[in-house]
């Protein structure tokens, strides 16, 4: 199953479901807002299949692009196959 990150409007992560849960699930323990992480686990629970970021509150955006943008790559070289990380480098890049 595919699966959707909205980064900004016009900017937008598309990857298979397995990825994105991976991306997902290491988010979830490192956010400090309990309802946002919360509300991305319910989208991995539910199997929802996409995540707005835009609709997250701002202080939330910010830390999920900085966990994104500092923390995401280190952890996926150590767990995922090279084409799934060439697949987040695409991720991070939208953040900027």
């Amino acid at each position: 199953m595919a699966a959707l990150i909205m980064v900004r409007p016009g900017r937008d992560w598309q990857s298979s479901g397995g990825l994105f849960d991976w991306t997902l699930e290491y988010l979830i323990p490192r956010l400090s807002d309990e309802k946002t992480a919360e509300s991305l686990r319910t989208v991995v629970e539910e199997n929802l299949g996409s995540l707005w970021i835009p609709d997250l509150p701002s202080e939330a955006q910010i830390e999920i692009f900085q966990l994104i943008r500092a923390e995401l790559l280190p952890a996926a070289e150590a767990e995922l196959p090279p084409a799934a990380v060439a697949e987040l480098r695409e991720l991070i890049a939208l953040t900027y």
